[in-house]
């Protein structure tokens, strides 16, 4: 049984400082690259998410206009 198209999962591992680090293979799909700043999202019941930097703007607005 093969993945789902364009789905994918990773493990990272959450260092002393809480510094976490991505997967190459990760970075390489999300075009992320050394120095890329990244918004993560946190919700108790649903857990955090890491959206691509492509959709910034309209989470912002979504979120900040009224």
């Amino acid at each position: 049984m093969g993945k789902p198209e364009g789905k994918y999962a990773w493990t990272v591992t959450v260092g002393t400082k809480g510094q976490i680090v991505l997967p190459k293979e990760a970075r390489e799909v999300f075009g992320i690259e050394p120095g890329d700043t990244l918004i993560i999202f946190g919700d108790k019941k649903k857990g955090l998410a890491i959206p691509p930097k492509s959709q910034f703007s309209e989470l912002f607005a979504k979120i900040f206009n009224k």
